[in-house]
């Protein structure tokens, strides 16, 4: 996918987006924006930014939209872009946890299509609740978990699938940050306040921030779920109520096994998203500060470099590859490839067409496995880390 190649997929008509959430002082509405826009195929038209009616209407205004379609609420939204010839076609929802749900399900029953963040509810009855609403609604739901965007995760992908690692022995990931080692939830941060915070976050703290994107990753790389889990989840800060560091052990079906820490204490890490994949003839090792580089080792062979646009890379890169090799591509353009699959299906729904077999991104299904996955490592560590089943 190069920049005129999805500039020319653009020239079939920009989908019409809207927004619930990502108003003023919100890290994530921007990201979203930015990630719609790389590749020129959505347009925001609509949002209703805050809960504040009145830092909604100054949103909307610092972005340009029109203030007659800047809503107070994201209900009053719903029914009232359905309501117009050119209303939006699909919404991003970009606010804290406990709102995914009940946005979701109000734009899917106006019969809009939905870009949630993750995780994607707070508990796994909401998230089986909501499976059923899309699969009955017949819209699409497109869940961002934005590392799966990356070309060589795509190509890391492939290549497990296509059996280059022979059996799969071993699942490693890990996703380290340090920027919760202090309580930022008693010094007036936003971000940390309700990501800390039980009733608008979840049960899980980093496990529903960052180890959901890890897990997720694992299996979209390894092609596989894992079936159980023994899990010791801990909050380090004293009087956090949510953990903010997770270890994991994992059993994944025909015997391989895997390891998942994850971290929001670990000083001197910033964003080190860490994936390592060994099977029976080869393994794989990448790592998201670094995301144009896959480190390939075939069993007794020296350790090969494949890059992004470099000679190594097969189709399943190229096809999300912007600009060519030695231009880095980053966390932006991951996300937006996510956003590019979700043009392309969405434009493909518009026509009465089935989504081109080769367009990826995570669907609800995915959303409820990263629930079932938080719940059961909950379980685990609460019953004194026990072996526990996921599902």
């Amino acid at each position: 996918m190069t920049i005129e190649a999805s500039k020319a997929e653009a020239g079939a008509g920009r989908v019409r987006l809207g927004m619930v959430g990502g108003g003023q002082g919100a890290f994530i509405g921007a990201v979203h924006r930015i990630a719609a826009r790389i590749d020129d195929q959505f347009d925001l038209v609509a949002g209703a930014l805050s809960s504040d009616p009145a830092r909604a209407l100054a949103s909307a205004a610092e972005l340009g939209l029109d203030p007659e379609r800047s809503y107070a609420g994201y209900a009053e939204m719903a029914e009232a872009e359905a309501r117009r010839p050119d209303g939006i076609e699909a919404v991003a929802i970009v606010t804290p946890n406990h709102m995914h749900a009940p946005v979701a399900k109000a734009f899917l029953a106006a019969g809009i299509h939905v870009i949630c963040d993750k995780p994607m509810t707070l508990s796994v009855d909401e998230a089986e609740d909501l499976v059923g609403k899309v699969e009955g609604s017949g819209r699409l739901f497109i869940l961002t978990h934005n590392y799966t965007g990356y070309p060589m995760i795509r190509q890391a992908r492939d290549m497990v699938a296509s059996g280059e690692l022979g059996e799969i022995r071993l699942v490693q990931v890990e996703y380290a940050q340090d920027w919760l080692s202090e309580p930022l939830e008693r010094s007036g941060s936003k971000q940390a306040e309700w990501r800390t915070d039980p009733a608008r976050s979840g049960a899980g703290g980093a496990i529903g921030d960052i180890g959901t994107h890890a897990y997720n990753l694992a299996c979209f790389v390894a092609g596989m779920e894992a079936e159980e889990l023994l899990a010791q989840l801990t909050a380090f800060v004293p009087g956090r109520a949510l953990d903010d560091d997770v270890q994991i052990l994992l059993r994944y079906p025909g015997g391989a096994r895997g390891m998942l820490w994850a971290s929001q204490v670990a000083v001197g890490n910033e964003n080190a998203l860490r994936l390592r994949i060994y099977g029976t003839r080869a393994g794989l090792e990448w790592a998201q500060e670094e995301p144009n580089r896959l480190w390939f080792t075939r069993l007794g062979q020296p350790r090969q470099l494949l890059t992004r646009g470099g000679a190594g890379a097969g189709p399943a890169a190229a096809r999300v590859t912007r600009i060519p090799g030695g231009h880095p591509e980053g966390y932006l353009e991951g996300f937006a490839t996510i956003y590019a699959e979700a043009a392309r299906a969405i434009r493909a729904a518009r026509a009465g067409e089935e989504t081109p077999p080769e367009v990826t991104y995570p669907t609800v299904r995915d959303g409820l496995a990263g629930m079932r996955f938080i719940a059961a490592a909950v379980a685990s560590s609460q019953a004194g880390n026990r072996w526990t089943p996921i599902g």
